[in-house]
């Protein structure tokens, strides 16, 4: 397939490129028959947009995506969009929809929507401008050239009228405000055809008067960890440039061969270098402009390593509101106003897993013996800066402050984890409280957040450690034993064993939360709670191998597993008589049943629990896919909508807007009059 030339020319025609190889893909075949029971509707209750959820849940669709399908066995390259549910249901399911609708959302937020601040006005943009003494939409289309061929990418297939995000906004309305371009913009040979709205992204921007114009942690972050997550996938290796076949990096020199490109791809690689770009913008502004001083009640800068939290609270506060300067087209920020002032748990962690990914990549310390070289070669100079040698020491005291992606991200994960330690951990009862309000802490702990908190220290550590994170967060490896690590893991312990000793009820499930003072909370428990438990004690038994956490998560599994599934409906109960999901659920759930084939499944040396059959855990994962994401009919269920990449391609006299047949219309036919982006809702599931 031809495509034809797509330049950067203005501020409306920034653009990126997707994955235009892949972008290709033949028609799916008709997906007759999902096995959806007939007993139940799923209904949506709630359009709106929450970034964070989205962002959280389609982070967790990535790691039980295709990396849980590959670890338990599978062949990625059997995998094809036409082949429905083969070569089996899970396998399909794992590697086609839940990794490729985690893939689409990214962009749709990051690159098409227009929620939050143009990358034109990013600090690392504003630099390449007065360097280059252009303007700004100039220096940043000549800055995605640079990126382009640094992975061998052809400049005229970079896509048009992107709207590359340098911060993101804490919601808005999916719904397209326009009609979406469906026009055939190249045909292939099988009567599929491209339409022009995968290569033009203007006609797919949301209303910027229904976006939340605030600025919290836990929606920006929740990205941030989406782009950390896919720019380490796809620049963790190198490829050739004479035929696009992928490589590991022997040397961090490897890329200096005329023949070899940075990127395990050419496409791939490009993506992962336009989600970096946007990442370090985001990091030197969150660093330089969003921290709260408790004291003089001011925004200020983060300074990292340096930063004593015993001379006064300097955090990320729960809403900053965004004044914008009037322009449609790339929106800058005229005024930052304070909103909420308390620090939240969810917030904080919700930046402290991200921080840790990105911390993963950029590393150059000389005493991380576990570096990968693919990632040494894209922070050696070029095409993004090298941080200081004093940055990459043992010593703090000659720290220095700059602008390079290790320097500023550092920064900010030192802060952030300083806090979570200051702010939010309580020594009396060992756990994390959920508010600290500048001054003093609030006295409830909640039991979801607390065990996030526990998978982001535990990504945190290995990072600090030097340990492999991103989808090698589970390898084994001889860590730097830094006392950031050993703290995290101290941390990690201690709410491990509140969870055990404090939250554990006399059904074996986990209560909502506990009140200091009072005691565990009495509320009918809610599977949230439950699986934020067992996230957090698989995590403290990944970090410490002690095998205590491991059984006492695999006791709440089999609690949970008991008291919330429905055995006539085939769907998790989410509270007393309720089944409400929204995306913090959804994608807790598909964390929990990812931990469950890979950390608790029943071994031979286990007392067997059926609940915890590999085979029970996959019905359940196959189960929820189908009828909560994708839902009984076009109308209902999570996902909103999809395209290409999970079947739905577009053929040419074919105007059902649903090619594949399956529960998820296309994007342009979704819910709405224009359609709808391809998010996750809010829905409850009702029996008939």
């Amino acid at each position: 397939m031809k495509t034809k030339p797509a330049k950067i020319v203005t501020t409306a025609a920034l653009t990126s490129s997707l994955l235009l190889a892949t972008s290709c893909t033949p028609a799916n075949e008709v997906n007759k028959g999902k096995g959806i029971s007939s007993s139940i509707t799923v209904p949506v209750t709630d359009y709106s947009f929450d970034t964070a959820g989205n962002m959280f849940a389609y982070s967790e669709f990535e790691l039980s995506g295709e990396p849980l399908a590959e670890g338990l066995g599978l062949d990625l390259d059997v995998l094809d969009a036409r082949k429905v549910n083969k070569p089996t249901k899970f396998d399909y399911t794992a590697g086609i929809e839940s990794y490729e609708y985690s893939e689409e959302a990214m962009y749709e937020v990051t690159e098409k929507s227009g929620l939050g601040l143009h990358l034109i006005h990013g600090p690392i943009t504003e630099q390449w401008a007065q360097k280059q003494k252009k303007a700004n939409d100039e220096a940043l289309a000549n800055r995605f050239y640079e990126l382009a061929d640094s992975v061998g990418y052809p400049h005229e297939e970079i896509f048009r009228n992107m709207f590359p995000t340098m911060i993101e906004y804490a919601g808005g309305d999916p719904h397209y405000a326009q009609k979406v371009d469906t026009d055939v913009y190249a045909e292939n040979d099988d009567k599929t055809y491209v339409p022009v709205y995968q290569v033009d992204f203007q006609s797919l921007r949301w209303d910027r008067g229904k976006m939340d114009k605030i600025l919290t942690p836990s929606a920006y972050g929740g990205v941030f960890l989406k782009q950390a997550l896919w720019a380490g996938d796809f620049l963790g290796g190198l490829h050739t440039v004479d035929k696009d076949e992928e490589l590991e990096a022997k040397t961090s020199t490897d890329d200096q061969d005329p023949n070899i490109a940075l990127g395990v791809s050419s496409a791939d690689g490009m993506q992962g270098m336009i989600l970096t770009e946007e990442i370090w913008n985001k990091l030197n502004f969150v660093r330089d402009h969003l921290f709260y001083d408790a004291k003089k009640q001011a925004l200020t800068k983060a300074i990292g390593s340096q930063y004593e939290p015993q001379k006064g609270f300097v955090y990320l506060p729960h809403q900053i509101e965004v004044v914008e300067d009037g322009n449609e087209l790339a929106p800058k920020a005229k005024q930052l106003l304070v909103k909420d002032k308390r620090s939240l748990l969810q917030d904080q962690w919700l930046m402290l897993w991200p921080a840790s990914e990105f911390y993963g990549m950029t590393d150059q310390r000389p005493d991380n013996k576990n570096q990968n070289s693919a990632f040494l070669a894209v922070f050696d100079g070029a095409p993004y800066p090298k941080a200081p040698k004093e940055n990459l020491d043992s010593n703090e005291a000659n720290d220095v402050v700059s602008t390079d992606p290790y320097s500023v991200n550092r920064d900010v994960l030192l802060q952030v984890f300083k806090n979570i330690d200051t702010m939010h951990f309580h020594q009396g009862i060992g756990a994390f409280v959920e508010e600290h309000n500048g001054n003093e802490q609030d006295k409830r702990v909640d039991t979801f957040q607390a065990g996030y908190t526990m998978e982001a220290l535990r990504i945190f550590e290995r990072a600090i450690d030097g340990l492999p994170v991103g989808y090698a967060s589970g390898e084994q490896a001889q860590g730097l034993g830094t006392q950031e690590g050993k703290r995290a893991l101290e941390l990690i312990k201690k709410q491990a064993d509140f969870i055990v000793e404090k939250l554990v009820r006399k059904d074996g499930l986990v209560a909502n939360g506990f009140i200091i003072g009072q005691g565990a909370e009495q509320s009918e428990p809610t599977l949230l709670a439950q699986l934020g438990a067992i996230r957090g004690l698989t995590a403290a038994f990944l970090a410490t191998k002690d095998e205590r956490y491991r059984e006492a998560a695999r006791n709440i599994y089999a609690a949970m597993d008991k008291h919330f599934w429905d055995k006539q409906l085939h769907v998790y109960k989410t509270g007393k008589d309720e089944m409400k999901y929204t995306p913090f659920v959804a994608g807790a759930l598909s964390g929990v049943f990812r931990v469950a084939l890979n950390n608790l499944n029943n071994t031979d040396s286990d007392e067997p629990v059926k609940a915890l059959d590999r085979e029970t855990i996959i019905s359940r994962y196959v189960d929820f896919y189908d009828q909560i994401i994708d839902g009984p009919s076009l109308k209902e269920g999570m996902q909103a909508s999809e395209f290409w990449d999970t079947g739905d391609v577009y053929i040419k006299g074919d105007k059902s807007g649903n090619t594949d047949g399956d529960h998820v219309p296309q994007v342009q036919a979704g819910h709405g009059k224009y359609g709808i982006a391809p998010v996750l809702l809010n829905v409850e599931v009702k029996s008939k």
